[in-house]
């Protein structure tokens, strides 16, 4: 996989440099609430600028279906890419349309341009090899150059990931190097005890990592909405919580062979419940106690592990020399339900460790708790790559990438 840096190394100066990013940022009324992604982006952005490249900047945000969707413009992003230029930077508002290209055209070296969210051109995502190759075609006719850098989408056979490297010269951006670097420590030569920490809701999301993971990690804690199945797998009563019913065989079987094979898999010995999930906006006080993991009130719902498991959990990740985690440990959105996960981020602030924090909702949480970016190892951009990368899959957008 050739880098950015051989790219620089042959100039860029005058070229047009097409830079897949993940711009793909959590908004709240057109307001940005977390540009983690966009200043994951800058050095490479940056890189290329200040080489005299006219840079053109593409991702996708949200689900739109396949047209434009206001909701979910990418103007809000450009808007703040330029503010952490410190340089404004053109928007084009169509995907390769008269604007794209009148962006492009206007560029001088240096400059940059964003073009409108990709995914309002149905070729972005379709299932047709030519539908997509269509639209990569066009996508093909901005640049001179392709670079790789929105790791967070690399697990998504698009067109712009995909399909448009084989189109261009290509190379990897400083975001994928260093994120195929943190993953490859992940799973090769790993310094022991290897602790990984999985939350979130939906044990099914995590269950094929899970599978992975047991031959690999020395131990597994387990918290978030997903916990609760695991709790149901034991025989106890979980309430009115987060279940999927047609896991448990599974997770029984997991549970079984992390035994036998001498894994630690640990689940909360203790949650915090409530007779109804919170307001998230408001954040307003609400009722709650904290049980013991096996005494869930039938018309109570867990929403964060106790303080016994946060205790606990922190205790098996202090001698951890790698930890990888992947997942709120609860609805770490509201205030009351905010600890568990704040405990398992702090402990791994203290860590000795080579500390992974594994994208989506855990990076968040990280950045909304407060938490200083700099005290972990690395804080990923792409939590579904991330899993499918530990998994062993092979990554299309990594894929494409490689001469």
């Amino acid at each position: 996989m050739k880098t950015i840096d051989e790219l620089l190394s042959a100039g860029v100066d005058g070229k047009r440099v097409f830079v897949r990013a993940d711009l793909n940022v959590p908004l709240a009324d057109g307001v940005i609430t977390d540009d983690g992604r966009i200043r994951a982006v800058l050095p490479t952005v940056k890189a290329l600028a200040e080489a005299g490249a006219k840079v053109v900047v593409a991702s996708h945000l949200g689900r739109p279906k396949g047209a434009p969707e206001p909701a979910f413009s990418l103007l809000p992003a450009a808007e703040r890419l330029g503010e952490l230029l410190g340089a404004p930077v053109a928007f084009a508002q169509d995907t390769v349309g008269p604007a794209a290209h009148d962006a492009v055209d206007g560029l001088q070296p240096g400059q940059v341009a964003v073009i409108e969210n990709l995914r309002f051109n149905a070729g972005e995502t379709s299932k047709d090899d030519t539908e997509r190759g269509e639209f990569a075609d066009r996508l093909a006719a901005l640049a001179d150059v392709y670079v790789g850098d929105g790791f967070g989408a690399v697990h998504r056979k698009h067109a712009s990931v995909y399909d448009l490297p084989a189109r261009l010269p290509h190379y990897a951006g400083y975001l994928i190097a260093t994120e195929v670097g943190v993953l490859k420590k992940l799973t090769k030569d790993v310094e022991r005890p290897y602790v990984v920490a999985l939350g979130g809701a939906k044990v099914s999301d995590k269950l094929a990592v899970i599978d992975e993971l047991l031959g690999k990690a020395d131990r597994l804690l387990i918290g978030g909405g997903m916990a609760y199945t695991f709790l149901k797998a034991k025989g106890y009563e979980v309430g009115i919580s987060l279940l999927q019913e047609d896991q448990v065989p599974a997770v029984t079987e997991y549970m079984a062979r992390a035994e036998k094979q001498g894994v630690e898999l640990l689940l909360p010995v203790d949650v915090v419940v409530s007779p109804e999930f919170p307001d998230l906006k408001a954040k307003a006080p609400t009722e709650h106690t904290v049980v013991d993991a096996d005494k869930i009130p039938a018309d109570q719902e867990g929403l964060d592990i106790g303080p016994k498991t946060r205790e606990l959990y922190a205790s098996k990740l202090a001698d951890a020399r790698t930890v990888f985690w992947n997942g709120p440990m609860g609805v770490f959105e509201h205030p009351d339900y905010a600890e568990g996960t704040k405990a398992v981020a702090q402990a791994l602030v203290e860590s000795d460790g080579f500390t992974v924090v594994g994208g989506g909702d855990s990076a968040a949480a990280v950045r909304t708790l407060g938490f200083d970016e700099k005290a972990f190892g690395h804080i990923s951009t792409g939590g579904g790559a991330s899993l499918e990368y530990l998994e062993g899959k092979t990554l299309p957008g990594l894929a494409a990438l490689e001469d």
